[in-house]
């Protein structure tokens, strides 16, 4: 459950974020906009065509009986997540200047999940199962517990697979999967879960956008920033504990997983809801569930195209120093003067033998250069974009592969020399870990 420099994952407790907005005005001069000429004011005169009204009391009251059936039938397949996690504390007894003890404790957290098939399986965030030592789960109108497992994780999509053992078959009840690519703006939001803990939850909204592109997940790294990826926004109320929950339409249909919101924060500190809601869109998750149920508990990644990054800086972690991939924008002007390296990019180091990077001619760097607490590969290749899109970090190449599946293409910008080309690579099933 982390926090996020402007985005809040929603799982039980989370840092908020002050939220400033600017209205700006027409760019009309007020003055001529008051002033209508006499042949405006005739076209103003002429006979609209009017849309007739809707009957308000009974669309509300239809409205009202959609909502009202799509919790009937389908809250019985949402799933109340709760985790149990040990974390060591600070090893040396001290925290902010006091005596805290030394050893560790047992953090709890709760977040929502649902049914995708017969077999049990229950998607939801991985930020929401992120690290747990145990899982529970919990069904509406049901005390009883039952232990779970991670079947598949996916960080990058901010996405797990867990799956229950010993829940009766009767008890499972899949919610229907939809389609997001069709969704449009002004459709109805159903969202589901257990906002602060208070489970088997329900609000109502609209998609707001559907194609909001937001940090999501957890990079490969090393940092803690996500990749950027489509959203679906909404301003259905989502709040801490909403995490791995459905966003259904009208038609009962999960549209997406609800995963952050854009929020200011309370005055205990814990981000909620202010009608800014993000959700992965169900295609997402629909895309990778053959891979998640197949993983054993293990990793699903986005593709890889078989580089490695040429510029490294040396970052301080519990497990000592780690190399960690930057962008050229890191680096000082006058060193990029200095190394003829244009101001944004990603250096390749190497690229590795078999794979769509090495099939599309991409080259490695030849020679290397150290500073204090990093070095750069010079001679190969600078990726400047994928699919039109800048790149300056690992994070910008991965939010252009994330999205892909096995036989698509994408065009990487390169420099090499002072020369810019283009490259168009093939994903193959090997680029998704797959086997051929």
């Amino acid at each position: 459950m982390k926090p996020r420099t402007t985005l809040l994952v929603t799982a039980a407790v989370l840092a908020g974020l002050a939220l400033g907005a600017t209205v700006l005005r027409g760019q009309i001069p007020m003055a001529d906009a008051q002033n209508v000429s006499a042949t405006q004011t005739a076209k103003a005169a002429q006979p609209i065509k009017t849309i007739q009204p809707l009957n308000e009391p009974s669309a509300r009251l239809q409205d009202e009986a959609n909502t009202v059936d799509i919790v009937k039938r389908y809250e019985a397949g949402l799933v109340y997540i709760s985790t149990e996690q040990t974390v060591q504390q600070d090893p040396l007894g001290m925290m902010g200047g006091m005596m805290m003890g030394g050893g560790s404790q047992r953090v709890e957290g709760v977040g929502s999940g649902f049914f995708v098939n017969a077999a049990g399986d229950i998607l939801t965030n991985y930020h929401v199962v992120r690290g747990a030592d145990t899982i529970q789960i919990r069904l509406l109108g049901n005390k009883q517990t039952y232990t779970a497992t991670v079947i598949g994780r996916a960080p990058q999509y901010d996405l797990a697979l867990i799956r229950p053992s010993k829940l009766p078959a009767n008890l499972v009840k899949p919610i229907p999967l939809g389609n997001s690519d069709a969704l449009a703006v002004g459709q109805k939001a159903v969202a589901m879960g257990a906002p602060f803990g208070l489970d088997f939850s329900v609000t109502e909204g609209i998609v707001s956008a559907t194609n909001r592109r937001i940090p999501i997940g957890f990079s490969t790294a090393g940092g803690s920033q996500g990749i950027t990826q489509n959203a679906i926004q909404t301003d259905a109320a989502i709040n801490p504990g909403n995490s791995g929950g459905p966003l259904l339409n009208s038609a009962g249909q999960v549209i997406g997983i609800n995963t952050q919101i854009l929020s200011p924060a309370s005055s205990g500190g814990e981000g909620q809801n202010a009608g800014v809601g993000f959700a992965i869109p169900i295609n997402t998750a629909k895309n990778l569930l053959t891979r998640l149920q197949q993983a054993g508990g293990k990793e699903v990644r986005a593709p890889i195209i078989g580089v490695t990054p040429g510029l490294l800086a040396l970052q301080n972690t519990p497990a000592g120093p780690q190399p960690i991939p930057l962008g050229l924008s890191s680096l000082t002007g006058p060193a990029r003067t200095q190394l003829g390296l244009p101001s944004r990019g990603l250096v390749i180091a190497k690229v590795s033998p078999n794979t769509p990077a090495a099939r599309a001619g991409l080259v490695g760097g030849t020679s290397t250069k150290t500073f204090q607490g990093g070095q750069i590969s010079l001679g190969g290749d600078i990726v400047t974009a994928v699919n039109g899109q800048s790149v300056d970090s690992l994070e910008d190449l991965q939010a252009g592969l994330i999205d892909r599946r096995v036989g698509d293409s994408v065009t990487l910008t390169l420099l090499r020399g002072g020369k810019t080309r283009q490259a168009k690579l093939t994903l193959d099933a090997a680029a998704f870990g797959q086997k051929r």
